[in-house]
């Protein structure tokens, strides 16, 4: 014969279906910034519960978009879009490889620059504005290996353009067709058509490269994910206040 015991421990352990078992009630709803017991209203602050003191020090405290702070942001966004592609260049300039991953690093350093220079505020003319130096800095860097590389290697491409050019210029001086300040003003003409033509080409560069359609493609989809780096980093990270609500509605 069972022992009576041994069944009323078994009863105990087995779940009862027939009738409704409720969990210990919760805790008191408590502030996740400073962790204190939140007692009536609470606030949402990007979505996590905080109290009426937090929600509004958060909302006090968020820093303000204006003309100055996007200035300011452009210039040190400018100012890393250089130094990225200094590093661009000069490394494939040393090494002779070309590594397009450094357009990561292009990407990362143009978004800390625009988030130092705007105190971190972003937002979508941020995001554009990343997107935009983060692609010139890195397809203007062409320029400079275009450059450097041939002249590392002592090629005469440089100096016989340099010497065409001048012997262009003395012509156009022994013409005695144009006055004393013409030849200066050709001079300046050619220079700009010079630099419009080698920014032109950097612009270009990453689709010049899909005459090698695997390098070119590659170097592409590398350039378009630094790019997404620095859009991403831009992004506007206000916080999000709500409320007030009842705490005894609050969900665990």
């Amino acid at each position: 014969m069972p022992d009576n015991r041994v069944l009323a421990a078994a009863d105990s352990s087995t779940p009862q279906f027939a009738k409704a078992e409720y969990a210990a009630g919760p805790g008191p709803d408590t502030c996740h910034i400073c962790g204190q017991t939140i007692v009536g209203a609470y606030y949402r602050i990007n979505n996590a519960m905080g109290c009426a003191s937090c929600a509004e020090q958060a909302a006090r405290g968020q820093p303000q978009d204006s003309h100055v702070a996007y200035s300011r942001a452009v210039l040190f966004g400018i100012g890393a879009a250089v130094a990225g592609m200094i590093l661009y260049a000069g490394f494939t300039i040393v090494t002779e490889i070309e590594v397009g991953y450094v357009a990561l690093a292009v990407g990362w350093l143009v978004g800390k620059g625009l988030l130092t220079g705007s105190n971190g505020i972003g937002g979508r003319r941020y995001q554009v504005t990343a997107a935009i130096l983060t692609y010139a800095a890195v397809s203007l860097a062409a320029v400079p290996i275009a450059i450097g590389i041939p002249m590392k290697h002592h090629q005469p491409l440089v100096q016989q353009q340099r010497t065409e050019a001048a012997a262009d210029a003395g012509g156009a001086m022994g013409s005695g067709t144009q006055t004393p300040a013409a030849p200066e003003q050709s001079e300046k003409a050619g220079l700009a058509r010079a630099v419009a033509m080698l920014v032109g080409y950097g612009l270009a560069s990453p689709f010049l490269e899909l005459r090698d359609p695997v390098h070119g493609i590659i170097g592409l989809v590398i350039l378009v994910v630094g790019i997404r780096i620095a859009w991403r980093m831009t992004a506007a990270r206000a916080l999000v206040v709500d409320g007030p609500y009842s705490s005894t509605t609050a969900a665990v």
